[in-house]
């Protein structure tokens, strides 16, 4: 008996060690998943929402757009008629026009009005000539009535030496008055009426104006508003 209470002690210390070993492997665990928990939680980087980015909404094509009237300070329109009976040309100024209508032979018209800001313009003539046009872009494109009949037409913007010309004066006691429209392709169309009767317009130097009516030499001018 006397033997038996070392066994007992020794029982009892083991006993002891096993639950100190297990207390210190729990709470070992317990400090590990504390420690993963930050990484666990961390947000990731914000994204830009779509609606942030401006860029975002398509701009407006620069060649449909209408010119300001800054850009409108002064540029002339040629073209011809959607039949390619005549043609016709437009000089704009700021919010003024003036447009020319002619065949060659005997029609032809002189139009002004204004043109608004979103481009639209309305020109009017006598005898009841009008012209409705849009100008977008590098073009005007409309329709003109003359003689209560309609022509729909397109006129491109106009780089020197085309364009618009006139010329004004008295030869030899008559009154002359011609109108010249010189296309982008070099083609010349016009009328002189000489005291109000028209024929068709001898060709002008478009660099320089000069043309020879009834053997005296004149000078067209640029049209402008």
């Amino acid at each position: 008996m006397k033997r038996s209470g070392p066994l007992y002690t020794l029982l009892a210390g083991l006993a002891l060690g096993l639950f100190v070993l297990s207390l210190n492997a729990t709470t070992g665990e317990g400090t590990s998943s504390y420690g993963d928990a930050p990484a666990a939680s961390a947000s990731p980087a914000p994204s830009t929402p779509a609606s942030a980015s401006p860029s975002a909404e398509p701009s407006a094509s620069p060649s449909k757009a209408s010119p300001t009237r800054k850009d409108r300070a002064k540029t002339s329109y040629a073209g011809r008629t959607d039949d390619d009976s005549s043609a016709i040309s437009i000089s704009v100024r700021g919010d003024k026009a003036i447009a020319y209508f002619c065949d060659g032979r005997t029609k032809e018209s002189w139009l002004k009005g204004n043109v608004e800001d979103n481009g639209e313009m309305k020109l009017s003539g006598k005898h009841g000539a009008k012209l409705d046009g849009r100008l977008t872009g590098d073009r005007v494109r409309g329709t003109t009535t003359i003689e209560k009949r309609p022509y729909g037409f397109t006129a491109k913007k106009a780089v020197k030496p085309s364009g618009l010309y006139r010329a004004t004066t008295e030869v030899r006691g008559a009154k002359v008055d011609g109108g010249w429209i010189v296309l982008p392709d070099g083609r010349q169309v016009g009328i002189v009426r000489r005291d109000d009767k028209p024929s068709a317009a001898p060709p002008i130097d478009p660099e320089s104006g000069a043309v020879t009516v009834d053997g005296d030499r004149l000078t067209a001018r640029p049209v402008v508003p």
